[in-house]
């Protein structure tokens, strides 16, 4: 699929829609069909796209799509409140559980989510990526990012939790509570994407200017316009030289 119609599908899926199921439908579907109808759009969506469009099973699809289920499953945890609060933030608890533990146990995600994007197509090419990024400072620079974002994602867990506890006041089960969680959604879902997009970002950089630190310099070109499975491999023949 195309990266820009897939990013409109994503926004128009995760916040547009079902902000204005939450605003249009309460007198047609009744205040908690309503609810929960637009609570499992985002959710079927990301399920949809994992399991039909994407088709890719492995660690980044894994921790996506237990993130998609959970939320599906807790949109029918009626409450409002600080409950509501808590419920709409576990999303972030959850990123920041399996970050830190990741961290804990030596295996930062990072390194998941950076063996998976790049994906090197041969075994040879796996084998040398996962070599490099043993190297000490790579290493160290995959911690550091996995814990740049679990800072981010920590932060803006209690910056949603925050704006639901002051923005949804209403009881759960009326056109104001779904109109009200509507008005926190239009922010939550865009205002705090922006630091978790820019920490995963700055994370990418730290990590990239770490990885390059070990490859070959070429003689006349900068090394970020090289091809990268080039200087990889030249990396390889060097120390086996």
């Amino acid at each position: 699929m195309n990266r820009k119609l897939k990013l409109i599908l994503d926004i128009a899926m995760g916040t547009v829609i079902p902000i204005f199921v939450l605003n249009n439908l309460n007198e047609q579907l009744g205040t908690t069909v309503t609810y929960v109808i637009a609570a499992l759009i985002p959710v079927a969506w990301v399920l949809t796209d994992l399991l039909l469009i994407t088709r890719r099973f492995n660690f980044i699809t894994s921790y996506i799509g237990a993130a998609a289920l959970m939320r599906g499953l807790l949109s029918f945890w009626f409450v409002d409140g600080i409950q509501f609060a808590f419920k709409d933030s576990v999303g972030a608890i959850f990123t920041v559980v399996v970050f830190g533990i990741s961290v804990i146990i030596h295996k930062p995600v990072m390194y998941y989510f950076l063996m998976q994007g790049m994906g090197p197509d041969s075994p040879d090419r796996e084998q040398s990526l996962k070599r490099l990024l043993a190297e000490p400072k790579v290493h160290r620079s995959l911690v550091h990012g996995t814990i740049l974002v679990l800072v981010v994602h920590l932060w803006t867990g209690i910056a949603n939790f925050s704006l639901n506890l002051r923005i949804v006041v209403a009881s759960f089960g009326t056109a104001l509570f779904n109109q009200q969680v509507a008005q926190a959604n239009a922010i939550t879902r865009i205002v705090l994407a922006i630091p978790e997009l820019m920490g995963v970002a700055i994370a990418a950089v730290l990590i990239r200017r770490a990885m390059l630190g070990y490859l070959p310099q070429d003689d006349d070109d900068d090394q970020s316009e090289s091809d990268f499975w080039d200087l990889l491999k030249r990396r390889e023949i060097q120390q086996q030289s």
